[in-house]
């Protein structure tokens, strides 16, 4: 097929937008993990969304934010870096919010990236009543002139296909960059690792979500095939986070590793036995050394 398109599409918008569910759709499995805190995705995963027309390389990137902690600016700069490569960049903005200081920041800083397309994608859609959608696809229409504006529901599905096509449309005339039966360019030990964060993450508040960070020891075929076997650290940066994430009698992390374990069940398409242990690694976020060991 000559006018086959292959290229890069990043979301960006404010915590809690609906990226990394849009980004899931798309690709047709689960390759970004989702929660409402801020700063869930830390690397730019690549999810391989791929259509008759062309092959969609979707990234989804940590959220542009004011950075606090080395780790924050070390996110910015993967952001930063990520948005001057890609052809396409989609802002999102929830059709049931206001537009507010977070999407203008955000708005401001897309004008440094010259090369990308600029798309408006109002997400959650199913949210809000014909007039309320109306309005707030006005208010975006007045932030900038952008090569195309679009409603979505992740959630129902409406409008996705066509966001698809959209997308491949301003895409260059290419081959396909990946194979066409690959979701994602994330390695199974990194998505397990994001899949225990993410079990991790539920139901935490203020600080320590930004706090965890999980590495693998080994995973393997355990001895007679039958269980695959991994064991994982959960690291946080004090003892009384390392509480929290225990909970009283080792019920919370019991939840965290069930949680856990059926995602990764799902992912691999077959019986896991999850170890996990939480460790203390002190203020990590601020620490070159701690936050290479890392992965960051």
């Amino acid at each position: 097929m000559t006018d086959f398109r292959s290229g890069f599409v990043s979301f960006v918008g404010r915590p809690n937008v609906g990226k990394s569910t849009l980004t899931n759709v798309l690709v047709g499995e689960k390759v970004a993990i989702t929660s409402a805190k801020p700063q869930t995705t830390r690397r730019a995963i690549r999810g391989i969304a791929n259509r008759d027309s062309g092959q969609l390389i979707l990234v989804d990137t940590p959220g542009l934010h004011r950075p606090r902690t080395l780790l924050g600016e070390r996110l910015n700069s993967l952001v930063e870096t990520t948005l001057g490569d890609v052809d396409v960049i989609g802002f999102c903005i929830p059709a049931n919010e206001k537009i507010g200081p977070g999407d203008g920041f955000i708005n401001e800083q897309l004008s440094k990236y010259r090369r990308a397309k600029l798309v408006a994608i109002v997400t959650k859609s199913e949210t809000v009543s014909r007039d309320a959608l109306a309005q707030q696809l006005q208010a975006v229409s007045e932030l900038r002139d952008w090569k195309a504006i679009i409603p979505v529901s992740a959630v129902s599905g409406e409008q996705v296909v066509e966001l698809a096509e959209l997308l491949i449309e301003m895409l260059p005339i290419s081959p396909a960059l990946y194979p066409i039966d690959v979701a994602t360019d994330e390695s199974m030990e990194q998505r397990i690792c994001e899949l225990v964060r993410e079990a991790a993450l539920e139901g935490v508040h203020d600080e320590l979500p930004h706090s965890i960070a999980v590495t693998i020891d080994e995973m393997g075929e355990r001895e007679g095939g039958n269980l695959y076997d991994i064991h994982a650290n959960v690291w946080v940066e004090r003892d009384s986070q390392k509480g929290i994430i225990i909970g009283k009698g080792g019920s919370r992390l019991k939840d965290v590793g069930s949680k856990a374990r059926k995602e990764i069940e799902q992912l691999l398409g077959r019986k896991v036995f999850l170890s996990l242990r939480v460790k203390v690694s002190a203020d990590w976020q601020r620490d070159p050394k701690a936050l290479g060991r890392l992965g960051f």
